[in-house]
């Protein structure tokens, strides 16, 4: 993969500024066309993207597709149907201190965006946020993760086949080139990582004043209530849980459960564990891997808190850790501190369901919030708590739904994105009120002798 040099993104950056000044991406029919063409390329490269992911991360093509290339294809084909829709200037209502004016509302696009991509879901999320990019009728600069390169290096080659670098192009690079990137001057960031760097974006935005969305992390709570189904809830929190090997900024990042409970649900996760990858978890094709050799190392030190219940195999070599269960564990513990990204489950116990509720609120705001138990009582949980998205009785599954916002509040993200909201995201809401000339109103100039009059009106 070719590393851009400054005059050569300085380059990047001045055609798109070009290519977006033609005002062809504000045709609809040309976001439509560009919508379709980006389905076709991925339909072609899906065994491709499959091998890819699999060379980095070793996802299995299942997961794949059910984590990456799915959630994208569906997101895809819902702004293919949307577009036209989303994109209509409508109407609004005219308040009658208004009248006869009309008012309406228009979507434009934001203009030139960066989307700066992770490398847990390299290939989901760098394509699903150009998908609010495209059908908003921005251009986009692509800057994906160096740490997954065989899909990074598709990924440049798809777009460079697909779209003309004027309008989308992909740039390839570190922490440096992402310093260069962010010295431009772009209408719109969009960047998904962790909480650390993104108030490193955010700061850079704040010379432009450039709006962004920031989609970060954090320590996402799981409580099982004492009216929990405890084979339900172990099942599939560990499905959660080690999908992607853990390293998912919404995984169940440690779990809460009443004392009583306790015992029951770690011999049923472990059950659970065995039935989905077998008794020798480092040869099942579906448990991936850890990205790097650092990251296996980090893990590996926050395995000293608490007790291993089961699990805590490592080989570096391979980049793999076992699925790990840490019970004992302390609130004020290292692996408590910070978001864990990998396959360890700290299991603490509460007597009382506000201890947990407590430490929750004591500490930032998660991108995700899961409670196993009744909806009533998920429903008083949620009005004493606040994440980004919710789900009772299951995992992960919230991110699926294009019909939801997805994205953080405070430190685990800003704004949202998925389905319409991608659109938002990257559009302008352009407020238009057009007032005839035929008749002039005399009441709104001075010296305001209708006065009182106007003050009824509103």
């Amino acid at each position: 993969m070719k590393v851009l040099s400054p005059a050569e993104i300085k380059h990047v950056f001045d055609q798109q500024k070009s290519y977006l000044a033609t005002n062809q991406t504000k045709d609809v029919s040309f976001r439509l066309f560009q919508l379709k063409r980006l389905k076709t390329v991925i339909l072609e490269n899906q065994v491709e993207i499959e091998k890819a992911l699999w060379n980095d991360l070793r996802k299995s093509p299942e997961e794949a597709f059910l984590t990456e290339i799915g959630i994208v294809l569906n997101d895809l084909n819902h702004h293919i149907r949307n577009v036209k829709k989303w994109s209509k200037t409508k109407r609004v209502v005219t308040p009658l201190f208004l009248q006869p004016s009309q008012s309406r509302m228009m979507h434009e696009p934001l203009g030139l965006s960066l989307i700066i991509s992770p490398w847990n879901y390299p290939f989901q999320l760098l394509f699903l946020p150009l998908l609010g990019a495209i059908s908003s009728g921005c251009c986009a600069i692509l800057k994906p993760s160096p740490e997954t390169p065989a899909i990074a290096k598709l990924m440049e080659k798809m777009v460079a086949e697909t779209f003309d670098p004027g309008y989308i192009a992909v740039i390839q690079g570190g922490k440096e080139t992402n310093t260069l990137l962010l010295q431009e001057r772009f209408d719109f960031i969009f960047f998904t990582g962790s909480s650390r760097v993104g108030k490193i974006i955010m700061k850079a935005a704040a010379d432009h004043l450039t709006p962004m969305v920031l989609e970060l992390g954090g320590k996402s709570p799981c409580l099982v209530g004492k009216e929990a189904n405890i084979d339900i809830a172990a099942k599939r929190i560990i499905w959660g849980k080690l999908i992607n090997a853990g390293q998912t900024c919404i995984a169940p990042d440690y779990v809460y459960v009443h004392e009583s409970l306790k015992d029951e649900l770690l011999e049923k996760m472990v059950f659970h564990m065995k039935k989905m990858y077998g008794e020798d978890f480092q040869k099942s094709k579906f448990y991936p891997r850890i990205v790097n050799e650092n990251a296996v190392s980090r893990l590996e030190g926050l395995m000293t808190d608490g007790t291993i219940y089961y699990g805590g195999q490592v080989d570096k070599a391979d980049r793999f850790i076992s699925p790990t269960i840490l019970d004992s564990v302390k609130q004020e513990d290292p692996i408590m501190q910070e978001e864990i990204f990998g396959p360890l489950l700290p299991i603490l116990t509460y007597k009382n369901i506000e201890e947990a509720i407590g430490f929750i609120n004591e500490n930032e705001k998660p991108l995700a919030f899961y409670y196993f138990g009744s909806n009533t009582k998920a429903k008083e949980l949620m009005k004493q708590t606040m994440s980004g998205g919710v789900c009772i009785n299951d995992a992960l599954l919230h991110i699926a739904n294009h019909h939801l916002p997805f994205g953080g509040v405070g430190n685990s993200g800003l704004a949202k994105y998925h389905g319409k909201e991608s659109f938002l995201a990257f559009s302008n809401q352009r407020g238009i009120v057009s007032t005839p000339t035929w008749v002039d109103l005399s009441f709104k100039y001075a010296p305001f002798k209708w006065f009182k009059f106007i003050k009824r009106l509103f």
